[in-house]
This record gives structure tokens, sequence and C-alpha cells, in this order.
């Protein structure tokens, strides 16, 4: 395995002194490295021009073009290239200027086998860290940018304009709505696209963190503040800097603390727990509740003039009953990210499965509905979901949804009555399609033969008397 990683490795050796490239140029073809040699700095720019490399190892000290000049080409048009200086004792110094220049390191003539093979290791851990860096900084923003927040209906399209219009400034945002609609979502999807997003984002949850020890999260303490503080303690604000502060479940927030929190807002400061030092901070506070917090100010159990600090930009979440319409897109985003990497799969609804799942009226929103898909992936033991595989709470709703239906009122059925006769319909026209094949009927429903067969015993369907008739 390393020595295919090595071979995908190209280095371009550029030194005036050819007993030089040919002993480097051995040394590195000797490991598995690709090995391209350039007689000087003229030729080494044409072939970087012209190739792109991992490493460029160039003589300092050449008379067409320097090694700096190099180093210059290669940081403006091959920032990716990794360039390391060959030096002579007596120029160590002009090294050290090219590494504060931009270069990665420097090794001396003559060249020692171990040691070049000791500098190109490091530099090529040092790139694949960097570019696993930018990979996973990308992916980040790429899972939590605002067009992956599933819908279409207008008050999601509403939120998603919102996003766009606030991220890149720095006015604090307050997300409100029931619990499981999304809300840390939203808060994510903001610092990601915004001119913080190479800055941390800390996320606290304020109702899930003790009254007591609050405080100290929030604003760090000083070594002896309180029994137990045997080491000074970095608070999350400080945590934050420069980045974004996501502070959930905010109506839990004791009086005593909102009025530090209003501090934070009107300042950007505060003092560390037991210290006197104060910290000043440069971050952006998203706040979010599930609580009303104007009757939490009229029970004066949260201070009004936070609220309207915090409340300066307000996103209001609506619950998942009241945009049904995203419903079958979250279906499908949730049926897709559980199925990922695995051999079965489950590819979607029966029609009858997917109407009850809409009629639900799902109180723990969004968060219940990615947990009911996750189960239903694990247990489903067909391609599709059928209404029999759906939880009780949501097969009752959909039977008293069904029930008060007028046109099944109208034909004196039963909801069981209207999904067999359903069921045996589409099983019926499967058939026909298939010249009453079994096995092509079962792939075009996307359900096992075995369970066409016993579908068809169930509904008593005789397929010679069907065929004929």
């Amino acid at each position: 395995m390393a020595k295919r990683i090595r071979s995908m490795t190209s280095i371009l050796v550029i030194d005036d002194n050819p007993a030089i490239i040919k002993l480097m140029a051995k040394i590195l073809k000797a490991n598995d490295y690709e090995v391209s040699t350039a007689s000087g700095g003229e030729s080494g720019i044409k072939k970087l021009e012209k190739n792109d490399y991992d490493l460029v190892f160039t003589d300092l000290m050449m008379p067409d073009i320097s090694g700096m000049e190099v180093l210059e080409h290669v940081i403006s048009k091959s920032p990716k290239t990794m360039c390391i200086i060959l030096t002579a004792h007596g120029t160590i110094k002009s090294s050290v200027d090219a590494i504060k220049n931009g270069a990665f390191d420097y090794i001396t003539k003559p060249v020692s086998p171990s040691e070049l093979l000791v500098v190109v290791e490091k530099a090529l851990k040092f790139k694949n860290l960097e570019e696993e860096n930018i990979r996973l900084k990308k992916e980040l923003r790429g899972k939590y940018n605002y067009t992956n927040l599933v819908g279409t209906s207008k008050a999601i399209k509403k939120i998603y304009n919102l996003i766009e219009k606030v991220a890149d400034t720095d006015g604090t945002v307050l997300i409100t709505g029931a619990s499981g609609t999304g809300k840390e979502l939203i808060a994510r999807a903001i610092h990601y696209i915004s001119n913080r997003s190479d800055k941390p984002l800390v996320v606290v949850s304020c109702g899930a963190i003790p009254e007591a020890l609050l405080e100290s999260e929030l604003f760090g303490h000083e070594k002896g503040a309180f029994t137990g503080a045997f080491k000074r303690r970095i608070g999350r604000f400080e945590m934050a800097n420069g980045g974004t502060i996501f502070l959930d479940e905010i109506g839990e927030m004791s009086p005593a603390l909102q009025v530090k929190l209003l501090r934070v807002l009107q300042e950007q400061k505060f003092e560390r727990v037991g210290g006197t030092k104060t910290i000043h901070v440069d971050l952006r506070i998203i706040a979010a509740t599930n609580k009303n917090l104007t009757t939490a100010i009229n029970n004066e159990t949260f201070r009004e003039d936070l609220y309207y600090r915090l409340n300066v930009i307000p996103i209001k979440v609506p619950s998942l009953k009241k945009r049904k319409s995203d419903i079958p897109l979250l279906l499908d985003f949730f049926l897709k990210k559980f199925q990922r990497g695995k051999e079965k799969r489950v590819t979607g609804f029966l029609p009858v499965a997917m109407d009850a799942m809409i009629a639900y009226d799902w109180p723990g929103n969004v968060r219940e509905l990615e947990n009911v898909v996750k189960r239903l992936t694990i247990l489903c033991e067909d391609q599709v979901v059928s209404f029999d595989d759906l939880p009780e709470i949501i097969q009752e709703k959909s039977r008293s949804v069904q029930s008060s239906d007028e046109v099944i009122m109208e034909q004196d059925l039963n909801f069981h009555e209207a999904v067999k006769d359903y069921e045996k319909k589409i099983i019926l026209e499967a058939l026909e399609r298939t010249n009453w094949v079994k096995s092509k009927a079962a792939k075009l429903l996307n359900i096992n033969r075995t369970t066409l067969v016993a579908k068809i015993k169930k509904q008593n369907i005789d397929i010679n008397d069907a065929a004929m008739g």
C-alpha cells in the first residue's frame, strides 16, 4: 500500500549541478517516487507551467533564475505544491528567509539519503493534512449549506432567503419554533455560509446544563473560584472568539445569567467566574427557543431588554404539520441518508403509506419523522414501505382521517376494505402489464416475488380466471 501511494507522488528537482540532480533522482526513484528534473531555474519554471507536482526541490543559488524566484512562482501559480530549498552550509540564513517567504523546509548539500527521505515524508504528511482539512471544511459547508434544509414550501423558502440575507452580517439571530423543527440546523447553516465559517461554531444547550454550572460553562472560571475549581477553565464564549456561539434553549437561562449575557451582547466583553481581568471577544450570537418569550417576559422569567437584543433578526420555524407539502421530500432525503452504503435498500413508499405519512400530524416534527424513517429502513423487508410497515400510531391517524372521507362514506366502505381493494387493484394492474409473470410483476411493484405470491393468496386472486377475463 505504501508503495502505491508513493508512486502517485510527483517530485521535481531543480538544480544547476548535474551530479546533485542525478543523486537525488536515484534516491527518490529507488523509493518509488515519480521524479522529474530540471537543470536550472528557467527550465524548472517551464516544467512547473506545464505540469503539476506534489513537491519541488530547488537550489537556492543558480545562475539564470534563483531559487527564491522559483519559490515565488510556486506560491503564486501552484500554492498546493510544497517547495523545499537545497542549500550549501554558507547560505543557510538565506534558506531560513525562504521558509519565512513560504518554503516548507530546507536541506543542506551534500544531500544525505536518509535526510532527503525524512524531509519528503514530512512534507507529504503536512500536505495531506492540509488537503484533508480543506476537504473536511468543504464537506462541512456542504452538509450545513442552506440548500440542504429540505423543503420547497413557502415557509421554508422564506427561511432560505433569510439565511442568505443575514449570513454575512453580525446581526444577532433568534430562532423560534417547536422542538424538532430544525432550529440548530438553521443556526449551523447561517454559520457555515457566513464569513466566519473558518472560525469555531460553539453549541451550548442552556437547558441541558445545570444552572450552577452554566455560568462557568459560558464564561469560564479562574483557579480557586469555587470548590473544585483546581485550574483555570476557558468558557464557551472564549472558545467561540472570531466565530459563532449558538445558545439553544435560551428560555431556560436564569435571570442572573441573563444579565451577564446582556453585557456580552452590548459590549462583547466579560470576566471569568472569580476573575477580574476583562475578556474581549469578537463573535456572533445565535439563540433559539421553543418557549414563548413574550409570555416569559410577562411572567418575569425573561428580561425584556435581553429579548430585544436577541430578537434583532427573528426566524420562526413552522411545525411540520404546517408544511405537509415538504413531507415527501423529507422522506426521500432521509431514506437516502439511512440507506447510503447498504446493500438492502428501501426506495420509497406505496401510495397508501405515503398518504398515511402525510396525514399524520408529527408532534415531534422533523426529528420524529427522521426517527420513523430510520426505523423503517431497518425493519422493512421490502423495497417499498407498505401501510402495514408503518408505526401503529400513524396507521390509526390515517384510519381516522379515512373514516371521515366523503368518498369512502358514499361507497359504504371502511378503511381496511379500501386499502384491500386498492392493493388488489395495483397487483392486478402489475400482472396485466407483465403478461401475468409473477417475477416481472414483483419487480414492477418493487417487492419480492414471495411477498407478491403471499399477497395474491391473501387477496384470493385466481390468476387463471383473471388472465382469461
